[in-house]
């Protein structure tokens, strides 16, 4: 007689300040975790993990853009033989919310275990479990600290025999990725993903030391890649659902020693097989110097591209350990990209140990001026656990935020050698409001304009990021189309409002966020379409766009300003004079 194996997977999201689950008709990003893991499940199910007589079935939720109905759920996993509920890729922000989803299911007898970077992170640099992860499996939650590849089958088994570990830890124990299972997602959990989007990693881990990061202590220093073949069967899978937007989670692609290889693959699919797709991916400030890099990438498909610029100061760089970065290069990096017709993010912290108010606005201005970016976007410097700073604050005994629902990036959970907590968090929204301001979107647009690239795309986006903070109070990353909130799923320990306060409370909300987008959106209107409508806006040009052979060092407020600071490498500038001082 069959008997049936019901697995749900579920990637949690974290709560707002009010406590209300963040979520979108419309999510803004793929997790390749959920789409790892169900594709390692959907592996186990066609290869009878459990014994011929035991069918595997798996269902995936995303809560981003879909809402967790706990007790139907519950409903329906008590009518198979066995199960079990999996939080994948929890992230530090997204724990507690984890947590108040497992509490549910166990007070339900379900069986159930949490994944992810927060757990990973943790267990990898700290020298015992945290308070939180022992409370979590005193409740009775399973944590999973590590890659799942090559052990799934074990994992599942131990479920269906009821002997689930209160953990395991493979974090001394990574696995290869030539070969290994694909990670893919059903079609229908993708297109609640804005622009259709999925994801998948081409390579784990990192060679850098950045000392904010998570990556290199929980996917580890030594990269480990897939092969062109893994990458192509990716594409292909996915093509046959009709998707055809990917985002490549490698931390930085450009370290993927198989990355020429990779992209020879993906042009031959598009060029030569007809496979119409697209890309975004993550890559290092020192890309521009792999000969062929960027115009392979946009042969491609790449059309927007994360890049780890961090800061422009090389002391903050040398203090977080990312001595790799150049900033002498960073205005010839870009232009690069720029000249390919791609899109370019760059992500800035906020905070290092010497920024000031001052400081932090007079090199936002310096980046307006002469680097072509097209989006930036600022993040605190945050200790998330897992990173080296969260190491040396905890041995310290340094004040943290205990709050983990606040570690997104987007709050200030720590205090600063030099501002007070509110000159840290109104620098924060000062530098969205200094970069998206009228004027400089347009001068973005004209730039973008000029190399004939998506004027349109890049407007949106602009107008995305900046209305993510001003308008629905979070990270650009996180932000979705059209927020959703739910008055049952508040976070645990926090009164439910009555319906007769949440619902109208809640209407005028929601009108009122409409308004404010459409604002927006018609506050900044008129400078791309004078951008659009001036026939003769492929000869614009201005510093950022203008060769670094055509200016002199000296003339570059960068250089003059970071000078002392920038070390004596190798074709660093050397510039006589005096620094110009901060104004």
């Amino acid at each position: 007689m069959s008997k049936r194996f019901s697995v749900l997977l579920i990637k949690p999201s974290h709560y707002d300040d009010e406590g209300y689950v963040i979520q979108w008709l419309r999510a803004p990003i793929p997790s390749n975790s959920l789409a790892s893991i169900y594709g390692l499940i959907k592996d186990c199910s066609e290869r009878k993990t459990l014994g011929d007589d035991v069918s595997i079935e798996i269902d995936v939720i995303d809560e981003t853009n879909t809402k967790v109905e706990i007790g139907s759920l519950i409903k329906s996993l008590k009518q198979a033989d066995g199960c079990l509920v999996g939080l994948v890729g929890v992230q530090t922000n997204q724990f507690p919310r984890a947590v108040d989803i497992a509490r549910e299911f166990i007070a339900a007898g379900i069986p159930i275990a949490a994944g992810g970077f927060h757990a990973a992170g943790s267990i990898a640099m700290l020298p015992e479990l945290t308070p939180e992860i022992i409370a979590a499996q005193e409740m009775g939650l399973t944590i999973y600290a590590g890659e799942a590849e090559g052990r799934m089958d074990a994992l599942l088994q131990d479920a269906w025999s009821g002997e689930l570990k209160p953990l395991y830890n493979f974090m001394k124990d990574l696995p290869h990725l030539e070969g290994a299972v694909h990670p893919i997602l059903p079609a229908d959990a993708v297109r609640k993903m804005a622009g259709a989007y999925t994801s998948f990693d081409a390579g784990r881990g990192c060679p850098f030391q950045c000392s904010f990061c998570t990556i290199i202590n929980v996917q580890g220093r030594k990269s480990r890649f897939r092969t062109p073949d893994d990458i192509e069967t990716i594409i292909r899978a996915n093509a046959k659902q009709n998707i055809r937007r990917f985002f490549i989670t490698d931390d930085d692609f450009a370290r993927n020693r198989n990355w020429e290889v990779i992209l020879d693959r993906l042009i031959w699919l598009r060029e030569d097989q007809g496979l119409k797709f697209k890309l975004t991916l993550q890559v290092d400030t020192l890309c521009y110097r792999l000969p062929g890099f960027i115009e392979k990438a946009a042969r491609a498909g790449c059309a927007r591209v994360f890049i780890g610029l961090e800061n422009i100061d090389p002391d903050a760089l040398s203090a977080a350990k990312k001595r790799q970065n150049k900033i002498w290069e960073y205005r010839k990096m870009l232009q690069a990209w720029k000249d390919a017709g791609v899109i370019t993010y760059a992500g800035y912290i906020l905070g290092f140990p010497d920024d000031t108010p001052e400081k932090i606005r007079r090199n936002i201005e310096i980046i307006k001026k002469e680097m072509p970016l097209d989006l930036i976007e600022f993040f605190f410097l945050t200790p998330l656990p897992g990173s080296e700073d969260h190491k040396i604050l905890a041995s310290r005994g340094v004040w943290m935020d205990p709050d983990f629902n606040k570690y997104d990036l987007n709050h200030r959970v720590t205090h600063h050698p030099l501002m007070t907590d509110q000159e840290w968090d109104k620098a924060y929204l000062d530098s969205w409001k200094q970069f998206y301001t009228p004027e400089h979107v347009e001068t973005v647009l004209r730039r973008d304009a000029a190399r004939g690239a998506r004027t349109k795309a890049l407007y949106s986006s602009m107008i995305h990021f900046l209305g993510a903070i001003l308008i629905e109070k979070v990270h650009p990353l996180e932000c979705g189309i059209v927020r959703r909130k739910h008055r049952t799923q508040r976070r645990h320990g926090m009164k439910l409002e009555n319906p007769l306060v949440f619902y109208p409370k809640r209407a005028i909300e929601a009108v009122s966020v409409a308004i404010s987008w459409a604002r927006l959106f018609l506050k900044f209107r008129p400078a791309m379409k004078r951008v659009l409508a001036d026939e003769d806006r492929r000869n614009y040009s201005d510093l950022a766009l203008t060769p670094t052979s055509d200016i002199e060092e000296q003339d570059m407020e960068l250089i003059q300003v970071f000078k002392e600071a920038i070390p004596k490498t190798h074709g660093a500038p050397v510039v006589a004079g005096k620094v110009v001082s901060a104004k």
